[in-house]
């Protein structure tokens, strides 16, 4: 029988120090996807994930000592993307399309400017660029995200538009997909556990802390493709910025969702994953 992504069991790779929880599936180019803040396993939409598989082989997984995965968690940039590679190194893959969703975009950022020999592609959802943004985000996303269970009315608005019936109904048919999956769910992270990692941040009014400026300059450099899909009204990583580094990055693909939030690719899976697929096959 096919694996899907809510059928697909979850593995362990036994590292030295840890174990990662991670999910594999499909075939083609290795497509290795950071999850968001907050985010484990079972935060990705299913279908997004299984229009991914149709080109890719999909691998999600869980950061050191969250979720199912065991260690010390943090959220230090430098520390998940290390995770990363040591997956990678796990399954034996010499090339990856590196790509993140919001914490996960900063997080692919980071591997594909350290370990830049195991990139092919960059692919990065509502998140920022590295350094202080110029537009900020609203403080309801903190608000609402830190609230010890999110419904689908948090939901709504962490990742959609609330002023969108379009996107609320798009956010419901997500909800209720990512409800689907009925086995070795990986459990989501508990109050306790996400506030002391963001109390641990030394800059807590920047996604990406960038004081030297060295990620933006490797990521502009235009070494590796890079694309970012953003709604048009993310509440969390504002598009706004990233529009003065259209002309600046010399690689730099930027798509726009209408109506959407901080969770375009859950809003329009299909559309998105076939953006993936088209730019990760044409763009070198």
């Amino acid at each position: 029988m096919l694996e899907t992504a809510s059928t697909t069991p979850t593995k362990f790779a036994k590292l030295s120090d840890r174990t990662i929880a991670y999910r594999k599936f499909g075939t083609g180019m290795p497509l290795v996807l950071n999850i968001r803040f907050r985010g484990t396993l079972d935060s990705w939409d299913p279908l997004f994930l299984d229009e991914l598989a149709k080109r890719f082989t999909v691998v999600t997984y869980d950061y050191t000592g969250l979720g199912v995965s065991t260690g010390t968690p943090t959220y230090d940039r430098a520390s998940l993307a290390k995770d990363a590679k040591d997956l990678i190194d796990y399954l034996g893959f010499d090339k990856v399309v590196i790509g993140g969703w919001s914490l996960g975009g900063v997080v692919a950022q980071v591997f594909t400017a350290t370990y830049p020999e195991n990139v092919s592609h960059t692919v990065l959802i509502g998140t920022a660029p590295p350094g202080k943004p110029d537009v900020g985000g609203d403080p309801l996303f903190i608000k609402t995200a830190i609230h010890p269970y999110n419904d689908l009315d948090d939901e709504i608005v962490l990742f959609f538009e609330p002023k969108s019936e379009k996107s609320r109904a798009a956010a419901r048919l997500s909800h209720d997909r990512i409800a689907g999956r009925n086995l070795d769910r990986s459990p989501i992270i508990q109050e306790t556990v996400f506030m002391k990692l963001l109390s641990e941040a030394k800059d807590k009014t920047t996604i990406f802390p960038d004081p030297d400026g060295l990620y933006a300059e490797k990521l502009a450099s235009g070494e590796h493709p890079v694309l970012v899909i953003s709604g048009d009204h993310d509440i969390a990583c504002p598009v706004e910025n990233w529009l003065p580094l259209a002309t600046r990055w010399k690689s730099l693909h930027l798509v726009t969702i209408p109506q959407a939030g901080h969770g375009p690719q859950h809003q329009q899976p299909v559309f998105c994953a076939e953006t993936i697929a088209s730019f990760v096959k044409n763009v070198r």
